[in-house]
């Protein structure tokens, strides 16, 4: 039987090929619509195959309709089709990715995957590590919006904010020891930071809450606003850092 790590790899790998399709086949569409259409299909794809292979489970997606009975169920879902919409709907960008996670009563997230279709790469909890650091001075940021506190953490710890792309994108660069941080605060939901947690904790990298408490899922309301990813020798100066300049 497929183990729950690796059936969340697989549909990870499925979505993304699909929505390379879906991007190839839409090249003269609006860049809202393509987005649209990224979303809806992979989501659809991701519901059918989820049915299928775990009836049992309850599912926590961005691009359906959230329903209360997640709550009492023990196993759940949570899914981000399309992280990224903006950057997958421009050509030439790779930092989108698709998020597969599954949380479980009692344990939290226990298996995870992102991938990076344009990159043709896919991080699995179970079968990823943490590469040395090489993004030495580097914290990686919302393009759009940044947390305030960030340019004083920056300055802090002697290093620049990098802008990127989707949730996913920036963490999978901590753990490729491509950057040393990722800090969000700028609103945030589950789905957004599920499967990115769960995939760098299980590689050994830190994740929390910008307060340093832990990243709790399948809430009444699933909104999960910030979150800091890095390296764990970093960890204590960079909340630190937060902590003042917040």
């Amino acid at each position: 039987m497929t183990t729950d790590a690796e059936l969340a790899g697989q549909l990870a790998v499925e979505a993304g090929k699909l929505l390379l399709d879906v991007r190839a086949d839409g090249a003269d569409l609006e860049p809202k619509e393509l987005g649209k259409r990224g979303d809806t299909r992979a989501n659809a794809l991701l519901l059918e195959r989820l049915a299928a292979a775990r009836p049992g489970d309850a599912v926590l997606s961005e691009e359906s309709a959230d329903s209360s009975d997640r709550l009492s169920a023990d196993r759940v879902w949570i899914i981000d089709p399309l992280d990224g919409t903006r950057e997958f709907s421009q050509s030439g960008r790779d930092d989108w990715a698709v998020h597969v996670a599954l949380w479980q009563r009692g344990k939290g997230i226990t298996d995870a995957a992102v991938a990076q279709p344009d990159r043709d790469t896919v991080y699995v909890t179970g079968d990823v590590t943490l590469a040395p650091r090489a993004g030495r001075g580097r914290i990686l940021v919302s393009a759009s919006r940044p947390p305030e506190f960030a340019a004083g953490v920056a300055a802090d710890l002697g290093a620049e904010l990098v802008p990127m792309g989707s949730a996913g994108a920036k963490a999978m660069a901590v753990l490729r020891g491509e950057a040393d941080a990722y800090l969000h605060a700028g609103g945030q939901w589950e789905w957004d930071s599920a499967a990115p947690a769960g995939v760098v904790q299980a590689a050994g990298l830190f994740a929390s809450r910008v307060d340093g408490s832990p990243l709790e899922y399948n809430a009444p309301h699933p909104y999960l606003p910030d979150l800091v990813v890095c390296r764990p020798e970093l960890a204590d100066d960079i909340l630190a850092s937060i902590a003042k300049h917040s």
